[in-house]
């Protein structure tokens, strides 16, 4: 799949004559992260979520390990996987971003050295919170499905966090009424969902522009990351299974 939305990307540079390789950057780039969410997914889904589904997690408790260094060794190999995957589908998008547009230079190239690596880094922090969220809802469920199903919901939540919060920021169109009615919603929200736009740092290949804040948004997806962690750890040491 995330190949397949590569080539779509490389095919999507044709639309703009004037920067085929910053459309098709910029398509591909979303492309992967989608990708990413959905491999994080299904992976801590057969990892764990079906396990605890099945009981066959019964089998894994009997090592003498703890219920957390399972869990933990758990969301590590889902994180080493994740890591090659962006590695895999990161140079895949340099291949395709290198022969969009063909022989044509446009005016402004696209940063395909440690820009981009900086951005598939985000991506994969991005998802790394996704995951352990996703591994909090395992050790909660019983159904192996709701980790993706909230998995994903969490994901497209966190991202559309901070554009929303711009917009009602911005006035919301000088709809004084939406304003009134969603801000304290969000304020409230904000302290419950990581803002994940603030890891999606594309401008940078894309346009040069460096990224803001990078320090604070790494601290607040390690933060969240680790919480989801400790509160799943503690809901696994307390689940009975039976």
């Amino acid at each position: 799949m995330g190949l397949f939305l590569i080539f779509v990307a490389y095919l999507s540079g044709s639309f703009s004559p004037r920067h085929p390789r910053t459309v098709a950057l910029d398509i591909g780039l979303s492309g992967v992260r989608i990708t990413l969410v959905l491999l994080n997914l299904f992976w801590i889904q057969e990892l764990l979520a079906k396990e605890i589904d099945r009981k066959s997690v019964l089998f894994s408790l009997t090592y003498p390990v703890s219920r957390q260094s399972y869990l933990i060794g758990r969301y590590l190999s889902v994180l080493t996987m994740s890591a090659l995957a962006t590695a895999v589908f990161g140079l895949a998008l340099v291949i395709a971003v290198a022969l969009s547009g063909g022989a044509y230079q446009q005016e402004f190239p696209v940063g395909l050295g440690v820009p981009l690596v900086a951005t598939l880094a985000g991506q994969f922090v991005d998802v790394s919170v996704v995951a352990a969220f996703a591994l909090l809802v395992s050790t909660a469920s019983s159904m192996a499905v709701m980790s993706v199903g909230a998995g994903l919901a969490f994901a497209v939540a966190g991202k559309a966090l901070g554009a929303t919060i711009d917009y009602l920021a911005a006035g919301a169109d000088n709809d004084q009424e939406l304003v009134a009615t969603y801000a304290p919603v969000i304020d409230v929200i904000r302290w419950l969902l990581p803002d994940l736009s603030r890891l999606d740092w594309r401008t940078w290949p894309l346009y040069g522009a460096l990224p803001e804040a990078v320090t604070a948004s790494l601290a607040m997806a390690g933060a969240y990351a680790t919480i989801m962690l400790a509160l799943a750890s503690w809901t696994i040491r307390r689940r009975e299974f039976s």
